[in-house]
């Protein structure tokens, strides 16, 4: 189909649709997602020459891809609730400030480690949920609270979630882990400490950002070098999740330090433990995460386990699809998924093996089971029917060709040199009007692939540019700052929140570009 300005708005028209409706309408990303799909079933139809066959097949075929995320989101859930109504995230959460008395340490710790480890395990608005009332109790502001948490952990979304927003990247894309994973995993480890030196900086202004310099270099690096071995070694779900703890572990040390052991005048020390708490153990706390991390270590690193949990793949043969103007859509097979090796199998084992343990040292109250399944239900539902809908929305627009036709737009009005340090503000903009690094990357994951393939650009930079910007963009989403104002009372006042924030994550999000930039022009 010829490029005209018309059919370039049609085709843009699904993802403008979202656009409006979460933005100017604050519609959830189930419904603007399931109204976008509409929009793209219309268009592709209409004026893209779409038939049923094409339209169902795409479907189908998108239907694989939405259940390659949702195999990884509710698992993921399952892990975080075994461990969080055992208690164990609120022990976490309470030990480290004990560790130091110095007011940027503690705003560092878990301002920024540890919320980013609970978004390597968790996410889904429970990092800042979960830590923004323990700084609040620590003597920050509520703002504060809120502005540090919702920063601090967007280096960890990519590969947080336990690897949601990557997996999504990967089936929107067709790319395999090994050819995604290094570029993303650098500029994210750089955004680590842009990241954690605005925490830093909102904590305890610029003598305690001056004054934590060492400590944020060496955090940063350790967690970043460790997410960037664990992702790109195949075990991408751990990325986040492996860099934070560790992390954890080198702030351990470095509160140690005499020169972050003195308090300050504003420091507090935190509040007590919570029910049961002094009586239960920090190590039995973080089982169900060493669980996961033996597991995923003993599957992928011995070849002959490997291949065993991976015997059984679902996966479906596309015919060759092709629509009435002429765009072509190969034969091939869909999505594959192993059912017993993939990521979230994975973490089912380690849910169950958590649970054993957690109920072995007694750390459940009468009806645990129970209060696991709902709360997992509760948190999945929404955002599984949004990423149905947006994977459906996402098929029909690259089967219909409406994906190359915004592909070949972009590319012919912004210059090769200039796109590398566009692609991370494409990624923030999808995060922040769906509310979720994975939704960006379904949504806009295919459409950059497809612009870097006809600017001539190294395709996986580029996508790693993506899933980077839209990692911090998702940091600033309006549905995850009301979750956290909520949290600290500050309902009503989510404006004065977002409205702090943009200009600090627009900050990041350049930080980002920049170094896509200059990458690609050193090749």
């Amino acid at each position: 189909m010829q490029l005209t300005v018309i059919n370039w708005i049609l085709a843009f028209s699904p993802v403008l649709a979202v656009l409006v409706l979460m933005l100017g309408l604050r519609w959830g990303g189930a419904k603007a997602g399931a109204a976008g799909w509409l929009v793209a079933l219309i268009a592709a139809a209409a004026f893209f020459g779409a038939g049923p066959r094409l339209l169902g097949l795409a479907q189908v075929k998108g239907l694989l891809l939405a259940l390659d995320v949702l195999y990884v989101i509710w698992p993921a859930l399952l892990l975080f609730h075994v461990a969080d109504e055992a208690g164990a995230i609120r022990i976490i959460g309470q030990r480290l400030p004990a560790l130091t008395a110095d007011r940027m340490m503690q705003g560092v710790l878990l301002g920024w480690v540890f919320v980013s480890f609970l978004q390597g395990v968790g996410g889904f608005g429970v990092p800042v949920a979960v830590v923004a009332p323990l700084l609040v109790g620590l003597g920050f502001g509520p703002v504060q609270a809120v502005v540090m948490t919702s920063i601090g952990h967007g280096w960890a979304v990519t590969f947080g979630s336990l690897g949601t927003s990557f997996a999504a990247l990967m089936a929107a894309t067709g790319l395999s882990s090994e050819a995604l994973a290094p570029q993303a995993a650098l500029l994210l480890g750089a955004a680590s400490f842009a990241c954690g030196a605005i925490v830093a900086y909102v904590g305890s202004d610029w003598r305690g950002l001056a004054r934590g310099l060492p400590a944020l270099l060496s955090l940063s690096l350790v967690m970043g070098t460790v997410q960037y071995l664990l992702a790109t070694n195949g075990l991408w779900t751990l990325g986040a999740t492996g860099g934070a703890l560790t992390g954890l572990a080198a702030g351990v040390g470095l509160a140690r330090l005499p020169v972050y052991r003195r308090g300050d005048n504003q420091a507090m020390q935190p509040a007590g433990e919570p029910d049961g708490g002094g009586e239960r153990s920090l190590v039995v706390s973080l089982a169900a995460y060493a669980a996961l991390v033996v597991i995923a270590f003993t599957i992928n690193l011995i070849p002959p386990l490997k291949a065993l949990f991976n015997t059984v793949r679902l996966t479906v043969q596309f015919p060759e699809l092709a629509t009435a103007t002429g765009w072509v859509t190969p034969a091939g097979p869909g999505r594959q998924i192993s059912l017993f090796g993939h990521p979230g199998a994975l973490l089912i084992y380690a849910s169950l093996i958590a649970y054993g343990i957690y109920t072995a040292a007694g750390y459940y109250h009468p009806g645990a089971a129970g209060r696991i399944v709902r709360e997992v239900r509760r948190g999945a539902v929404k955002s599984s029917l949004g990423i149905l809908a947006m994977v459906g929305m996402a098929t029909i627009m690259s089967h219909a060709g409406m994906t190359n036709l915004l592909a070949e737009g972009i590319s012919s009005s912004v210059g090769k040199s200039v796109y590398p340090a566009v692609a991370p503000f494409v990624g923030a903009l999808g995060a922040f009007m769906t509310g979720s690094n994975t939704n960006s990357n379904v949504v806009f994951g295919a459409l950059q692939q497809q612009t870097a393939t006809l600017l001539g650009l190294s395709v996986t930079l580029i996508l790693a540019a993506q899933t980077a910007g839209g990692a911090l963009g998702s940091t600033l989403a309006p549905a995850k700052v009301i979750v956290g104002c909520s949290t600290v009372g500050l309902g009503g006042k989510e404006g004065e929140v977002i409205s702090r924030m943009l200009f600090l994550g627009l900050i990041l999000v350049t930080w980002v570009a920049l170094l896509a930039w200059l990458m690609a022009a050193l090749g």
